[in-house]
């Protein structure tokens, strides 16, 4: 998103609104080992509630997920299958 920065004079300068992005390492219960990923802090709350890494990216449809999280959850469908 963009906007202004508005001064005590009603100056308005040019602003962008980022996302608060963290880069922050999750274990991932299947591959047996911490994958870093970048993830906003209501991401990270999200993941923790559904289960983990494994179950969030499992249990969620491949159209909501970003290219990153559709190759870690083929990882982890593979690892699973092989184990099977």
């Amino acid at each position: 998103m963009s906007g202004h920065n508005v001064s005590h004079a009603n100056n308005k300068t040019k602003r962008r609104f980022l996302p608060n992005l963290q880069s922050t390492a999750m274990l991932s219960d299947a591959l047996g080992e911490m994958v870093r990923l970048r993830v906003t802090p209501k991401g990270i709350r999200t993941i923790e509630i559904k289960g983990g890494l494994d179950a969030f990216l499992l249990g969620t449809p491949n159209r909501k997920l970003q290219t990153e999280a559709l190759r870690l959850k083929r990882r982890i469908l593979r690892k699973k299958a092989k184990a099977a």
